[in-house]
């Protein structure tokens, strides 16, 4: 999966861009933190494991 679609998929849950990282970007929903590899192609599982968390909250 592409990161920006990772990115506009968390946006969509309500996630807000926090900060740059050196191999991280952190995104922040009140409480909840995640934070999203800096590469242009994110691994499949990775991806679906970072949306499966958060979707069912």
């Amino acid at each position: 999966m592409k990161q920006r679609e990772l990115i506009k998929k968390l946006e969509k849950l309500g996630f807000v861009f926090k900060e740059h990282g050196g191999n991280h970007d952190t995104y922040k929903r009140g409480n909840d933190t995640e934070q999203i590899p800096r590469h242009k192609e994110i691994n499949e599982i990775t991806a679906k494991n970072i949306l499966k968390k958060w979707e069912s909250k």
